[in-house]
């Protein structure tokens, strides 16, 4: 049972919550001990938050689960794990959030509850309209940024919001992408609002972001904010990493399609983690090595 917990909070998904620390990097607070506990924590009850969003998804949508090829091995569609079982870990999860969120202080518990209730009015009828469903996802993305930021507390950078926003729905209309290739005509059974997108609308959606995505970042790395804060020009040097992450996700969306979800999909290609981690490394030594 408590494998099927474990599986049931998909914990291959927190790593959607990195972004909560991107404040703590791009503020130059990493080398403060009381900041980098504290955005922990708030990674930590944003991975308690999101799994509960996750739990509370599958208890309402078990039986459309059932029908779908993948998400029928999940734990309550396939039966392994029962609902008053996930229902009481959903409720013990969101109020782990809430207290961590109260521990960080007002403003961090203001977004914990927006990001819950977002996603409670996702489940319920968000993810069923079109363009609102991704749009709501990318908002996740954004609190959670906003949730690092006053964990710490910081101002969040509006070209750090705008990257975000723009990186998120990127991802957003990707899996969209994915689901209404896999499922293809029975699509719209598993997922009501794929009768309402097509595969060129999304391509041409998926265009916009992509090119959003990286001239957002592009305009940031050298932006007089940017220069001041990492004291160094070598910000624009890290923008090929980034078009190459974006060029291997669309690969990996486009030329070689897995079953596996988009996120999955990802944290398996190696290519992919070698240029995130490279990136990262990049990033960290520009804002707190270079002088």
């Amino acid at each position: 049972m408590l494998r099927a917990l474990l599986r049931l909070m998909r914990p291959t998904h927190w790593a959607k919550n990195v972004f909560v620390l991107a404040p703590l990097v791009f503020a130059n607070r990493l080398t403060d001990g009381e900041a980098i506990a504290r955005a922990l924590l708030a990674f930590s009850l944003f991975c308690a938050a999101s799994s509960a969003v996750y739990i509370f998804n599958d208890i309402r949508d078990r039986e459309e689960d059932r029908k779908h090829p993948l998400k029928r091995h999940r734990p309550l569609a396939s039966g392994q794990l029962g609902v008053t079982t996930a229902a009481v870990a959903n409720v013990i999860l969101a109020l782990l959030a809430v207290a961590g969120g109260l521990v960080l202080g007002r403003e961090t518990l203001a977004v914990v509850l927006a990001y819950l209730l977002l996603n409670l009015l996702y489940t319920i009828r968000l993810k069923k309209i079109v363009i609102l469903d991704v749009m709501a996802v990318a908002i996740g993305f954004v609190l959670r940024v906003l949730g690092g930021g006053t964990a710490i507390p910081v101002v969040v950078s509006e070209w750090l919001l705008l990257c975000t926003i723009f990186v998120a729905l990127f991802l957003a209309f990707s899996k969209r992408r994915h689901e209404l290739t896999l499922l293809s005509d029975s699509a719209p059974d598993q997922r009501p609002v794929l009768a309402r997108y097509g595969a060129t609308f999304l391509d041409q959606m998926i265009n916009v972001v992509t090119a959003s995505s990286v001239l957002s970042y592009a305009l940031y790395s050298i932006t007089a904010e940017t220069l001041s804060r990492a004291q160094s020009r070598l910000m624009v040097y890290t923008i090929p990493f980034v078009l190459f992450g974006i060029f291997r996700y669309l690969y990996l969306i486009y030329q070689a399609p897995s079953r596996l979800n988009p996120t999955e999909a990802l944290l398996r290609d190696l290519p992919f983690l070698v240029n995130i981690v490279v990136w990262a490394g990049l990033v960290t030594g520009i804002f707190y090595l270079v002088d």
